[in-house]
Order: C-alpha cells, then sequence, then structure tokens
C-alpha cells in the first residue's frame, strides 16, 4: 500500500514563489497540492498564469476566504501581509511555513527599525524556527513553524557562515556587494520593472541600509559578536539569480587558501545544496547564477590576494528556488523526516 501523501496549500500561489513552490510540489513524491490562492484571479486555472505547468495540473485559484484546512500551508506573500492573518493560517493548519519577511526579525523593535511599521503579532516571532536548512536543520525537524530567510539573506549567511565560525575573517569588516535578477522584486509591475527602463541596465538601488543586513547579522551572531554586515545591491539585466561578492578581511594574514578549503569542508561535508566552486581552468571557475537557474544549489567559491589579507568570497543562488521556495520546500522535507533532497533534485541546464 502507497504511503499518503500530505496536504499542502499555498497562500499567494499567483505571484513567482507560488509558482515555483507549485512546480516544485506538484512533482514531490510525498505532497498533494490541496488549494492555491490569488483573490485577483479566483476561478483561474493555475496554468494560465504559470503556464510551464500546462497539463501537470488542473487546479484553479480560489480565494483566501475559500481556503480549507491542510497538514501544511505556505505563505508566499509580500512583506507585511501574513502577521496580519497569523491567527487564521493558524487555524487552518498546525504547521505552516512563512516565504516573507514577517517572522524573520526575532525583535519586534527590530522589525520597525527595518521595515518602518509596528510588527503586527510580536507574540508569534520567537515561534518561528529560521529556515536555514544548513545551520538549522535540528531546529527545523522540531518546528511546527519556520521562517523562510530572503535571497539574499541566504546566500550571504551560507557564503560567510564557515569563515565566521571557524574565526577566519574579521566579523566586523565586511562589506557585501550583491547583483540581482529582475524576480526578486516579484511579479507586479512597476515603473522600474518597465521594458523600456530594466533592460541593459546595471543599476545600483541598494548602496546602503539594505534590510538583509539585519538577517545576516541576527543568523550569524551566535558566532561573533561583532558581526556587522555592509550591503550594496545592484538590479542586472537578468531574470533570475543573485551572485553576492563578498569582501572580508583575515584574523591572521598568514592565512592560505588551505585554511579557506578547510573551513568551508569541515561545516558543509554532508550538505547535498552546497558546492564549493574554485576551479583552475574552465568557462565557470567560480559561483555563477546562470548555471543555477531552476536549482536549489548554493555556490560558493573564494580567492585571496596575493600579498594582502583580503578575502574575496563569491556566492551564487537562483533567488526563487534556493533563495525562496526551493529552500522552503527542503524546510519542508526537514519536518517531515524526507530526504533534504526529495522533488529538489533537478541539476540544472547548460546551455542556458
Amino acid at each position: 500500500m502507497s504511503e499518503e501523501k500530505i496536504t499542502v496549500s499555498i497562500v499567494g500561489g499567483s505571484g513567482y514563489a507560488g509558482g515555483e513552490l507549485l512546480r516544485i510540489l506538484l512533482q514531490h513524491p510525498h505532497v498533494r497540492v490541496k488549494q492555491a490562492t490569488s483573490n485577483r484571479n479566483a476561478g483561474q486555472s493555475v496554468s494560465l498564469l504559470h503556464p510551464n505547468l500546462r497539463g501537470l495540473t488542473s487546479l484553479a485559484f480560489v480565494s483566501t476566504a475559500d481556503l480549507e484546512p491542510c497538514d501544511l500551508l505556505f505563505l508566499a506573500m509580500p512583506n507585511g501581509e501574513s502577521m496580519r492573518s497569523i491567527d487564521r493560517w493558524l487555524s487552518l493548519s498546525g504547521r505552516l511555513i512563512d516565504l516573507g519577511a514577517d517572522f524573520r526579525l526575532k525583535d519586534a523593535a527590530n522589525w520597525k527599525k527595518w521595515y518602518g511599521t509596528d510588527h503586527a503579532a510580536p507574540r508569534h516571532l520567537a515561534d518561528f524556527a529560521p529556515g536555514i536548512p544548513e545551520l538549522q536543520a535540528d531546529r527545523i525537524r522540531e518546528a511546527r513553524r519556520v521562517a523562510g530567510p530572503g535571497c539574499e539573506a541566504i546566500v550571504s549567511i551560507l557564503s560567510l557562515y564557515p569563515f565566521i565560525k571557524t574565526g577566519m575573517i574579521r566579523a566586523g569588516d565586511i562589506i557585501i556587494d550583491a547583483k540581482m535578477g529582475s524576480s526578486q522584486a516579484g511579479g507586479s509591475p512597476s515603473p522600474g520593472s518597465h521594458h523600456p527602463e530594466r533592460a541593459g541596465c546595471v543599476r545600483s538601488y541598494k548602496p546602503t541600509g539594505h534590510r538583509h543586513a539585519a538577517e545576516i547579522e541576527q543568523a550569524l551572531s551566535p558566532y561573533a559578536a561583532d558581526i556587522s554586515v555592509g550591503i550594496s545591491a545592484t538590479a542586472v539585466e537578468m531574470v533570475r539569480g543573485i551572485l553576492v561578492t563578498i569582501h572580508a578581511r583575515l584574523s591572521d594574514p598568514k592565512m592560505t587558501e588551505k585554511d579557506a578549503w578547510r573551513a568551508l569542508r569541515s561545516e558543509y561535508a554532508g550538505k547535498p545544496f552546497i558546492r564549493i566552486v574554485k576551479q583552475q581552468q574552465g568557462l565557470y571557475r567560480y559561483p555563477e547564477p546562470k548555471i543555477l537557474q531552476g536549482t536549489n544549489f548554493c555556490e560558493i567559491g573564494f580567492e585571496k590576494e596575493d600579498g594582502s589579507d583580503r578575502l574575496v568570497i563569491l556566492g551564487a543562488i537562483d533567488n526563487l528556488v534556493k533563495g525562496t521556495s526551493g529552500n522552503g520546500v527542503q524546510c519542508m522535507n526537514l519536518m517531515y523526516g524526507w530526504p533534504e533532497t526529495c522533488g529538489l533534485e533537478f541539476p540544472g541546464l547548460h546551455p542556458v
């Protein structure tokens, strides 16, 4: 007799994150997708908005008012929305995975500092486990509520973690240059996403004060009390992907690239979605977002500058998969005791 599948529903199924969840979950061997909501598109076929799903599902969007109980509920809404109805979501499912920002920061004052509003449900902040499987697998396995990290945050956290934990770099002197694809801004059009304005651009849109700095510092603070991160974000002409170039200073200038290899391998041995990429030949010698499209991998590379204490760390992901929905499914797998890779085996394409 086959194993009974769990029922999973998605609040916010019409956006890019919701579409990626549907793409992955419709192929997951232990899941039956029950409902996907879109108030604007209620009654319309899911494949109308996500044409890559044609022939894979007969689901139609429902309104949030018609949402029914399920085993696990994904929340894929714009920042600030899930917290306003958190009691309703909890009444529909005992297990929640929120892909938005609402429950990432554990201090309500920190939320107000970075998002400019009072938190609508501060009593629930402590209930959500950080959704970073490579750092928090044990907590996620025991959790009933998980807060997925931001896309730029998770690639930076994963790239920095081994070097911070081992004390290899100075925690108070970190600069992150993040180059972002257009899909990280979501599916709602804006003047900045209008094709004549967006095409061909290399646009600095957040040179200082990026919100994800708070997440990065929160995640890494247990390993370094003086962690301080500065982010500069640039929009570039690609749809999917993030490349972070992180500039750090070695705590001991005598450290070598062998020490960097050792740090990465000691922390990420057996982690299925981490790929250390530093090759001496070929076109893809360092992490490259292009070849990660549709995958849940995070590639991490590095290079030490000769005659200097400067270490450059590079990290790349698909912002919609490892940066959002795929990482959420990885968390779900941990919560239910399934292999982390379940439903996430796609290796990517080349050429793209």
